[in-house]
């Protein structure tokens, strides 16, 4: 058993030479509950944009620039606000760097058409040659 003494020579209590796992197993169940509770307030910080689902799907891009519609109106280049112009400014940075740049719109399934219409457009006209429309899975 961990933790008891054996007797030596004499009949006088010896060194303690088994390792008792039971403070080990105690800090690695602290640690295990911290990291849970952490990694929910990571996951709690993103967006909430509800996509479009279908049935099928082309697959993922590589290494896309992502352009998000939010419900309200309100414009996302790479995970950073932007608004109509910052986003074609930044479109035609991207472009300029990087002449085969994919292009992939996010939008919220209540937001417009004709707002996602023109987001494309905006990219077109900043010299995106190919486009994507992020959809989610049924």
């Amino acid at each position: 058993m961990a933790g008891t003494l054996k007797a030596g020579r004499r009949g006088r209590p010896g060194a303690i030479a088994e390792i008792n796992v039971t403070p080990l197993v105690d800090v690695m169940l602290v640690l295990l509950v911290i990291l849970m509770v952490s990694s929910t307030y990571i996951v709690a910080q993103t967006l909430k944009v509800t996509l479009p689902k279908t049935a099928t799907s082309d697959g993922k891009a590589d290494e896309p620039a992502t352009v998000t519609i939010l419900k309200g109106g309100g414009l996302r280049w790479n995970d950073a606000d932007a608004t109509e112009e910052q986003l074609a400014e930044r479109i035609r940075g991207a472009v300029a760097t990087r002449a085969d740049l994919s292009l992939v719109v996010s939008a919220d399934k209540d937001v417009p058409h004709g707002r996602v219409v023109h987001v494309l457009d905006l990219a077109k006209l900043a010299g995106v040659q190919r486009f994507a429309i992020n959809v989610q899975m049924e």
